[in-house]
């Protein structure tokens, strides 16, 4: 087995430095002056940058600059008396922990929208500054109807946190680089060949692509202007007819990419934009309504074209996986799943003497994926939370919250790494010494569900809010849920959280054969421990013999045991049991020949049956 040296150097993916909410008193502050300076009562700080992303690059992390709050999602709203952070309910136990919540009050979003909380907090005759680039046209309506309502008005600023934010970093430059067709599965060419179709069909002239994802995938490349995300920030003109115009941040632009791309499109500076879309004069452009800005929309119709606000077709095609993209994710997934075996096992030896810190285990984990081969960068920061640190849904340890794995705890890690053949997401909950009644109970109820998402057939045309209640029936029948969705997209050595599809109360999506998903249940004591589980799951044809109607299931791609201790196997119906068992039989069969044999020791005794 590889050992985990905590002395070694070696390249880190993330960090654990503590929020800055210390420094939040003085940055409000300083905003404040700013809206007294130009007039404003207040002003709307978004968690998205220009292309309303989940992860940006470092100088568009302006909410926790501004709040010290680190979550993927949020929205402040700083008036000149009061201020609000609206989170949803991923964040509401990590929120308050961050900001200065006497300075900054913590809002659930299932209390209330920051339109809401704006329409009852903004006084008659105020004005309330936006930076048109971090707001969509549909979140701009929304905006405006809030303040309307309160007798106030809008204004469009340049943003007020970049003029205060002393040190602010500069724009990432990192190398952008091709894609391999080969892990693709399709030209750049030919990808876009469907999308022109696609605007064809809706009555369009051309497409701006505002979604950097969106960017990466039509024409096969990927860079590393965002953490965790291979992307390279940037915008693109595709016209129906003629060569695509691509407009990059980064400088640093690999000439085989260059090449590449040379039939079909030309590679420009970000700064040379205004004049691309200058250029649109009668011309109807398809502008994405998750990710286009009210920005591009007014400099559109500023330069005489019709800014027809959509759907980006790119989207759909992206979510559904070609053959060699979804070749490519499950070998990712056998290397990635080695990896975690050999994590798993090495933790359950070093967390029962009590040396293992949550950040040790962070570090570990990352140590043997590096030595599993083609790692890129992990997915996302590991969630890696002992006891009660393990009840926060996106719990994100810093050296201030780090704390050992204690026996009679519960532990979970939430991981995933970027491989270039693909994407990987995974959640494991271990027992550390002898688990509770009460946390077998409620870990079985948590794998009922994502067993029942496993096995689920459906037909044709499913949305995943459909079948989003398999996984929280179990814990229905105790009087308990969850407040998060049950999962979501993921992308080819792309985005962890890709759209549009997702498993969740607000998935109106159909999920096609080729999407990749999440299947993510859950359980959170708060204060005590928290239990999630996750693989990702392919979905793929389920011919049903007899049958009237085209069916779908899903396949597992992720390859880990489940912590059997915690398993109380009479809460299970046969077909559960299973399922779990002929799971940890194929775990071990497609892993073994990967480990060590210490590691294979292991893994044979964590992937034996269930007892009867």
């Amino acid at each position: 087995m590889t050992e985990f040296d905590p002395t070694a150097p070696r390249r880190r993916f993330q960090t654990f430095d503590d929020p800055s909410h210390r420094k939040g008193p003085e940055r409000i502050e300083a905003l404040r002056a700013g809206l007294r300076e130009t007039g404003l009562d207040g002003f709307v700080v978004p968690r998205g940058d220009e292309h309303q992303s989940e992860y940006v690059p470092a100088d568009a992390e302006r909410l926790a600059w501004l709040t010290g709050f680190t979550g993927s999602a949020g929205t402040a709203v700083i008036l000149m008396e009061s201020a609000a952070l609206v989170v949803d309910g991923r964040y509401t136990l990590q929120a308050p922990e961050q900001v200065e919540t006497g300075l900054v009050t913590v809002v659930p979003l299932a209390e209330t929208t920051a339109e809401g909380w704006i329409g009852a907090n903004l006084k008659r005759d105020q004005v309330l500054g936006y930076d048109p680039w971090l707001h969509t046209p549909d979140g701009l309506a929304r905006l405006e109807r809030a303040v309307t309502k309160a007798g106030g008005t809008v204004r469009a600023v340049p943003n007020l946190v970049d003029v205060v934010w002393a040190g602010r970093p500069k724009p990432a430059a990192g190398p952008v680089v091709v894609q391999p067709d080969a892990l693709a599965g399709e030209t750049a060419a030919d990808k876009l060949a469907r999308v022109r179709a696609a605007l064809a069909e809706g009555g369009c002239d051309a497409l701006v692509i505002s979604d950097p994802h969106n960017l990466a995938w039509a024409f096969n490349l990927r860079g590393s202007d965002v953490g965790h995300t291979p992307l390279a920030i940037g915008y693109a003109i595709l016209p129906r007819a003629g060569a695509a115009r691509l407009f990059l941040v980064s400088p640093n632009v690999d000439p085989a990419l260059r090449a590449a791309l040379a039939p079909i499109a030309g590679i420009l500076s970000r700064s040379d934009l205004d004049d691309g879309l200058a250029s649109l004069a009668g011309v109807r452009v398809r502008l994405d309504a998750a990710t286009g800005a009210v920005a591009l929309k007014e400099k559109i119709e500023a330069a005489g074209g019709t800014a027809d606000v959509g759907k980006d077709p790119i989207t759909a095609m992206k979510a559904v996986k070609n053959a060699a993209e979804v070749a490519g994710a499950r070998a990712a997934h056998i290397r990635d799943g080695a990896s975690v075996v050999r994590f798993l096992a090495w933790l359950d030896g070093a967390a029962a003497s009590g040396g293992v810190t949550e950040i040790a285990a962070v570090e570990a984990l990352e140590d043997f994926r590096a030595a599993g081969g083609d790692l890129r960068d992990v997915s996302f920061p590991t969630i890696s939370g002992s006891g009660p640190n393990g009840a926060i849904v996106h719990y994100r340890v810093t050296r201030a919250s780090d704390r050992t794995v204690r026996p009679g705890e519960l532990f979970l890690i939430d991981s995933g790494a970027q491989y270039p053949d693909g994407t990987t997401d995974i959640t494991r909950t271990v027992a550390v010494g002898e688990p509770s009644a009460e946390m077998r109970d409620r870990f079985t109820r948590v794998l009922k569900g994502h067993v029942a998402i496993a096995r689920a057939v459906f037909p044709t045309g499913t949305t995943g809010a459909q079948i989003d209640a398999f996984a929280r029936a179990p814990l229905w029948q105790a009087g308990l849920d969850f407040d998060h969705g049950t999962g979501h997209g993921v992308g080819a050595f792309l985005s962890v959280h890709e759209g549009p599809q997702r498993i969740a109360k607000t998935g109106t999506v159909p999920l096609e054969a080729g999407m990749i998903l999440s299947n993510e249940p859950g359980y959170y004591a708060s204060g005590a421990y928290g239990i999630r589980i996750e693989n990702l799951v392919l979905v793929e044809p389920r011919p049903m013999s007899g049958g009237e109607r085209p069916m779908l299931g899903f396949e597992t791609l992720t390859l880990a045991p489940y912590d059997r201790r915690l398993i109380e196997p009479a809460l299970l119906d046969p077909g559960e049991r299973a399922w779990i068992d002929a799971y940890h039989a194929r775990v071990r069969e497609t892993l073994a020949p990967c480990l060590d044999a210490e590691a294979r020791a292991w893994l044979e005794r964590a992937t034996a049956p269930l007892p009867a």
